[in-house]
């Protein structure tokens, strides 16, 4: 259901783990909010929302829905904007695949994903399916810059309860693997438009022109870039590794991002499943081919289609003899790196296996050391720097340890690399052109068949937006500030020369230094070791893998971050936390009724929710009941009320009764309303009263199999049932 009035704030439904909580969470924010006149609506981009608002005419008139996503694009433009987003599902092929074919069994006639288009009729759905694939929610809604950091309340906790962090040993052979030249970073060029321009991309050689992207516009001042990583130095990385692998006796882990890098990863990912595989593709690859094998689906994809056919299956397992061990995503089902795009994501998976000392688990069920592949050199020598720094020093001591802050640039869509409709697979041997509507060639590169070239770009407004959100926070907290842009390649020199004088003009150059990724990671790596804090000033995809690489080192979690958008029309986006929609939760709910999603991100985001409600609509209660959620949530983490991981442990359904619990005891305890104290009062005495019998029935459940009625499109009743097992809590919540 979505609502048609704009409400006062608007909470996303999503995905996975986040959207179990919500069904849990939302009818207690809905309760305490309607004390104070605020009305909390929905909008739905979830996965299966954003593919069955793509496809009405599949549908009959009850199955339609609306575009909840294109409205949220135009609301946050507005001032008037107050939105919670929780993290949603940036689709894979197989994630998209699977579903789709859910919805169909679920009585929707959807048409069905083409891996491989023939008609122009199929060509047309494909395009429309490829709309939703990868990081398709976050460019039309973050109209504004990101300030990501730890909540006071947060990071005290887990100074005084210092999460576990594995031994770095000075000898551990795990070390980082980039492509040393032919790779997008070695590659790149780039511009900064003097006028408005409307640019083409064109692929010249022999046989003519081929037109790639009609026409992109540009407004003034617009930070352009084009690369392209060369196919045949990327398999030829690849092979090297794999081989270096085996002699040094560990394990193979390859970390993309092949969920938000929608089109350029999955096709790296491709690349490294080939190579894994080449003597089995050499003989077999017109075979597999028919049998609708591609290797951008993965190991897993490729293993079911061939599962059948013995003496492929055969020379994939000599293969397999043959090669280092994987990295493994599951070993007691034999679900290695290479088996799914999007299931080692890198900003999760390399913090992870940092915060572990390095280690990964094999295919033994044991963790070893790992060579990290991380083929282009842009932002791996940020990994390959903290770990470094990590076998000189040994582990970070959560205990003492600093923060890192982080004002990322990703307003407008800035710097959206591989995702971007203007990344290409190259169809022939040529010149890849970006031609500007004057005949000025902005970029060109002389390119081979099956090279993948792209472009991004960072407007003006979101550049300069983003330095004054900078000199903001800085004077604010007076950390140390370091703008993450190496003067060496070509995108960041072109954001120095917009940084530089901005800088100089409101007289704060001497408070910020400009650093390259490698050397800022040890600069920032070194502050907080010394209990000092820092702030680190990055681009988009920075943004992305920073908010996970520190938080996980301090917290033991991205989850729990503070992560506000300062929407440039001047309304508010509050992210609830980095950490992903969390797979692994879901499979444990449905299993074992037991959900161990953790929802201090969703509550750090609802208390600034309410303040900037209060800021900009002069409502005065919404403040008080802003400023009571951080009493609740500075309770739940006092008290330890966060969930559990075992079955029959707290789990996200306690801490939602006991989140519930100690806001209506700050509300009723506070002076600030006497309203709300009066109000509240009798909720804070029925949930303490019933607190025996809230936990009985929420205990009662744990254990068995769940039913919700769908993974990707969950049934709401099925749903609320197994999230508000406890009558008495629903009674008083209503």
């Amino acid at each position: 259901m979505t609502d048609t009035n704009t409400p006062d704030i608007i909470y996303t439904k999503v995905d996975e783990a986040p959207e179990l909580a919500s069904a849990s969470l939302l009818p207690i924010i809905r309760k305490f909010a309607s004390a104070a006149g605020i009305s909390v609506g929905t909008k739905d981009i979830s996965l299966a929302g954003r593919i069955l608002a793509t496809f009405p005419e599949a549908l009959t008139e009850e199955q339609r829905i609306s575009d909840d996503l294109a409205e949220l694009g135009e609301l946050v433009k507005t001032p008037e904007a107050n939105v919670i987003k929780l993290p949603n599902i940036s689709a894979s092929v197989p994630q998209l695949v699977a579903a789709i074919k859910e919805l169909q069994s679920q009585g929707y006639a959807l048409p069905d994903y083409p891996e491989e288009p023939k008609t122009d009729a199929e060509k047309a759905v494909r395009a429309k399916y490829d709309t939703i694939k990868g990081s398709a929610v976050n460019p039309v809604l973050r109209e504004g810059n990101s300030d990501r950091r730890a909540a006071t309340a947060v990071k005290k906790f887990a100074q005084a309860n210092p999460h576990r962090m594995g031994e770095w040993t000075k000898d551990s052979k795990t070390r980082v693997a980039a492509m040393s030249g032919g790779d997008f970073f070695s590659n790149e060029t780039s511009a900064t438009l003097p006028k408005a321009a409307t640019a083409k991309i064109v692929l010249e050689n022999a046989s003519g022109e081929t037109v790639l992207k009609e026409a992109v516009s540009y407004p003034e001042g617009t930070v352009v870039d084009a690369t392209y990583m060369s196919a045949d130095a990327l398999d030829a990385f690849l092979a090297e590794e794999i081989a270096k692998t085996k002699e040094e006796g560990v394990l193979f882990s390859l970390h993309m991002k092949a969920t938000m890098m929608k089109v350029s990863d999955p096709i790296i990912f491709g690349h490294a499943v080939k190579e894994w595989l080449k003597p089995v593709f050499e003989k077999y690859g017109d075979e597999m081919k028919a049998l609708g094998v591609n290797p951008n689906s993965g190991m897993g994809d490729l293993l079911a289609r061939v599962k059948d056919q013995p003496e492929i299956m055969a020379a994939i397992e000599a293969v397999r003899a043959e090669r280092p061990p994987m990295y493994m995503v599951n070993s007691d089902k034999g679900i290695t790196n290479l088996h799914v795009p999007s299931d080692v994501i890198i900003d999760a998976s390399m913090p992870a296996l940092i915060r572990a000392g390095g280690k990964g688990w094999g295919p033994d069920g044991q963790e070893h050391d790992c060579v990290c592949v991380i083929p282009d050199n842009s932002y791996a020598p940020v990994y390959d720097a903290a770990i470094e720094f990590f076998k000189a020093n040994g582990k970070l001591n959560p205990a003492t340890a600093g923060t890192v802050q982080n004002i990322g640039l990703m307003a407008q869509k800035a710097e959206e690399y591989g995702s971007h409709p203007t990344t290409f697979e190259i169809p022939a041997d040529g010149t890849v052109k970006m031609v500007l509507d004057d005949g000025t060639v902005l970029h060109s590169h002389e390119v081979k068949a099956g090279d993948i070239w792209r472009s991004a770009s960072a407007r003006k407004a979101p550049i300069e937006d983003w330095v004054q959100l900078a000199i903001d926070r800085q004077r604010l907290t007076g950390y140390r500030a370091i703008f993450w842009l190496d003067e060496n390649r070509a995108h960041d020199a072109e954001l120095i020369a917009y940084v530089k004088p901005i800088l100089e003009a409101k007289g704060v150059a001497d408070k910020f230094e400009i650093m390259a990724p490698r050397e800022a990671t040890i600069a920032s790596l070194e502050t907080i070791t010394k209990g000092e804090n820092t702030i680190a000033i990055t681009g988009n995809v920075l943004r992305d893998y920073l908010t996970d690489l520190f938080p996980i080192l301090e917290l033991a979690t991205s989850a729990k971050m503070l992560s506000i958008v300062k929407l440039m029309q001047g309304g508010g986006l509050f992210e609830t936390g980095a950490g992903g929609s969390a797979p692994k939760h879901v499979q444990q709910l449905l299993e074992e009724n037991h959900l161990r999603w953790d929802s201090l991100g969703e509550f750090c985001a609802l208390g600034e929710s309410f303040r900037f409600l209060a800021e900009t609509k002069g409502n005065a209660k919404a403040k008080v009941l802003g400023d009571a959620v951080d009493v609740a949530t500075q309770g739940i983490l006092d008290n330890d009320r966060s969930p559990s991981r075992k079955v029959g442990q707290p789990d996200n359904r306690d801490s939602h009764y006991w989140f519930a619990r100690y806001w209506a005891e700050a509300l009723a305890a506070q002076t600030d309303d006497a309203d709300l104290a009066t109000e509240f009062a009798p909720v804070a005495k029925a949930l303490a009263e019933g607190e025996a019998k809230i936990v009985a029935e929420i205990a009662a459940v744990q254990g068995k199999p769940a039913d919700i009625g769908g993974y990707y499109h969950a049934d709401p009743a099925k749903l609320a049932a197994v999230m508000r097992p406890s009558e008495t809590l629903n009674a008083i919540i209503g």
